[in-house]
């Protein structure tokens, strides 16, 4: 039979500083946490992982005006990670406004460049408006429209 042995010191200051850092913690406003997952969905389609990225797209999403539900935005990213092995998106600026309690919205701009090589050989820049739920405790996007931003050249 073993002896109880103290447990050393450093053992006791880890769990207590845990403890403090938890009492401590402060939660994501509402705009950092629609951004944060702006921010994974970003990186879940440039790195062509479609279902990580429709995890964050609630049941009922409707996108371009009603025109497209989740089973079909979920196919139209299918086609853009698959036609765009290197699919890179910039967001700029992302504005947030929360609407209600679980509810927001965020508008941006989007820029979004892809191609088959290292270098990208298309993009397009769109302006888009989305609307986001909060589903226990997760922001989703609930609706998402698009339009093409076109540049006159000099």
């Amino acid at each position: 039979m073993m002896a109880n042995r103290p447990r050393p010191l450093w053992v006791f200051v880890v769990v207590l500083a845990g403890l403090a850092l938890t009492g401590c913690h402060k939660e994501l406003s509402v705009e950092q946490q629609v951004i944060a997952s702006l921010e994974n969905m970003e990186q879940s389609a440039e790195e062509g992982r479609h279902l990580e990225f429709m995890s964050y797209v609630a049941d009922d999403f409707r996108g371009q005006y009603g025109g497209m539900d989740r089973r079909e935005f979920h196919r139209f990213m299918i086609f853009q990670m698959s036609e765009n092995r290197r699919l890179h998106a910039q967001l700029f600026p992302i504005r947030v406004k929360e609407i209600s309690e679980g509810q927001a919205s965020a508008q941006f701009n989007i820029l979004v460049t892809g191609g088959g090589g290292l270098l990208p050989d298309r993009g397009q820049l769109f302006e888009v408006e989305t609307g986001w739920v909060r589903d226990d405790g997760d922001w989703l996007l609930s609706e998402a429209n698009w339009e093409p931003v076109y540049m006159e050249l000099p």
